[in-house]
Order: structure tokens, then C-alpha cells, then sequence
């Protein structure tokens, strides 16, 4: 899959900074004065208790409000405000948490609407538009199912045509809410493999809402802790996946476990003590 080509990516620049940011729900601070940057290539996780705020703050960062926030967010160097709704839609894709289908369409139907930001008011889709949403289906092993109603799904199929639809739209920087949710074990890691290798060889960025560490580990760069009252930790998935730091961020003790895969690749699993 090509990068749009309307958008130009630096390598040596982060795409996506965040800085000073205060984000407050009701009483709750979920983040004081986060910051951190995420450069072409990386792949983000976002871990934490039921009820932190990921989710909330995932929104924040995607452009889509909630609560009280201050500080700033800049994609490609400039504010949401600064680029316009439209031109921020083709910068970055949003995966919702739950998909709600109103109507009835056709699963195909439903993945091409990821082009919608990419298209003139009175335009059609084109043969390219159409082959890239075929191709999206087909990598999340839904090509099958391009003419089937999209109500007719189960949770899991659902979900791999949320993730074909965010492929299809092509963004630079991908936010996904809990992409792993209804998937089986086996499709949630070839979601986390397929999300991680479009990174490493499109160059686009990934930031996710995960609650599983040892898969976060598996798959991403960096990670965000977040534990309440506004308390973060930001860095190398290396660093921040210890037993030490989940033990402190799930209020249970864990014990951590690391062994080489069979091509010698380091894996790191928690259990519960």
C-alpha cells in the first residue's frame, strides 16, 4: 500500500508531537503535561486500567475532543485547526471502539468509505480507489466476504472490516481504539503484525489502546502508561513493560517472563503472581 501522496514524510521529524497536554473529565485529570513524539515507523501502545481514559485520550489525540484539554497537539507539524477537517482526515485514520451500522451495505461498501476523505464533493470512487479496498479486505483475510450485508457479521468479522476500512483510508498516522476487540488469538496477532509491518515499510505511524502487555511488547515501539490522577509514563516498550511498572499500573502483583522465540527474537510475558 502507498502513502498518499499528497502528504510528504520526513524521516528525521516526528509526524505526530504532543506537548504540555492537561486533559481533565468531570474531576478526573486523566493526563497532566504529557508529552512525547512519534517518529515515521513507530508503533505506539496505550495501556492502563478500565476507566483511566485511554480511550478518552486516544480521541483527544485523534482530534476528536472530550473534556477539558489544553496544551498541544500537532500532526505534521500543525494543529487540527491549522489543517481543517477534511485535510486532517487524509493525515490520519480513527478506529472506533464499537462500530454501529445504522443501515444495511455491503461489506465492500462499507471498507471503500474509508476514500471518502481523499474525494472531491461530487466524486466517485475510481478502479484504484475500489482495488485498494479489495486489497484491504483480502489482508485482513475478508476478501470473501466484499458482498455480504455488513449487519450479518459476527464481532470479530465485523472488526477486521473496521480495520480494512482505516487501511483503506490510508492514513499517515493510524489510531486505533482497542483494534484487538472480538478478534481470536490468532487474528489478533496477525492484526498486530500487519499493523506493525505497514509501519516499518510505509513508514506510517500506529498509536493503539491495548490490554494485553506481552502482545504490546511484541509489537510496539513505545508505550504510554497511564495510572490516574493524571500520573504517565512515557518510552521504549523495553523499558516500560517491566513487572515493576505493570504491578504499579494494575494494582495486582505480575511476574515477568522473557525467553527468545525460535528465531531468537526476545519475547516478554507478564502472569499473575
Amino acid at each position: 500500500m502507498t502513502m498518499n501522496p499528497a502528504k510528504t514524510v520526513d524521516m528525521l521529524s516526528a509526524i505526530f508531537r504532543v506537548d504540555a497536554l492537561d486533559l481533565q473529565v468531570g474531576e478526573a485529570n486523566v493526563t497532566r503535561q504529557l508529552a512525547f513524539e512519534v517518529y515515521p515507523g513507530e508503533t505506539v501502545g496505550i495501556l492502563g486500567r478500565n476507566g483511566v481514559g485511554k480511550s478518552t485520550l486516544l480521541s483527544c489525540l485523534a482530534g476528536l475532543p472530550r473534556g477539558n484539554l489544553s496544551g498541544d497537539i500537532l500532526l505534521g507539524g500543525k494543529s487540527y485547526a491549522q489543517w481543517g477537517d477534511r485535510a486532517a482526515a487524509c493525515w490520519r485514520g480513527w478506529l472506533a471502539q464499537k462500530q454501529q451500522d445504522q443501515f444495511s451495505a455491503t461489506v465492500l461498501e462499507t471498507v471503500i468509505s474509508g476514500r471518502h476523505p481523499h474525494l472531491n464533493r461530487w466524486s466517485w470512487e475510481s478502479s484504484e480507489d475500489h482495488a485498494l479496498a479489495m486489497a484491504s479486505l483480502e489482508a485482513v483475510g475478508m476478501g470473501e466476504f466484499a458482498a455480504r450485508d455488513v449487519q450479518t457479521l459476527s464481532g470479530g468479522e465485523r472488526q477486521r472490516v473496521a480495520i480494512a476500512t482505516i487501511l483503506t483510508q490510508n492514513p499517515t498516522l493510524y489510531f486505533m481504539d482497542e483494534p484487538l476487540a472480538h478478534l481470536d488469538l490468532n487474528h489478533q496477532i496477525e492484526v498486530l503484525n500487519l499493523m506493525r509491518a505497514r509501519a516499518r515499510r510505509d513508514h506510517i505511524c500506529c498509536v493503539m489502546v491495548l490490554h494485553e502487555p506481552g502482545l504490546a511488547y511484541r509489537t510496539c515501539d513505545s508505550v504510554l502508561l497511564l495510572f490516574g490522577e493524571g500520573e504517565w509514563l512515557y518510552g521504549a516498550a523495553e523499558a516500560m513493560l517491566t513487572a515493576e511498572n505493570l504491578t504499579r499500573l494494575y494494582g495486582y502483583p505480575l511476574v515477568q517472563i522473557d525467553r527468545a522465540d525460535e528465531h531468537g527474537v526476545m519475547q516478554r510475558w507478564f502472569v499473575p503472581a
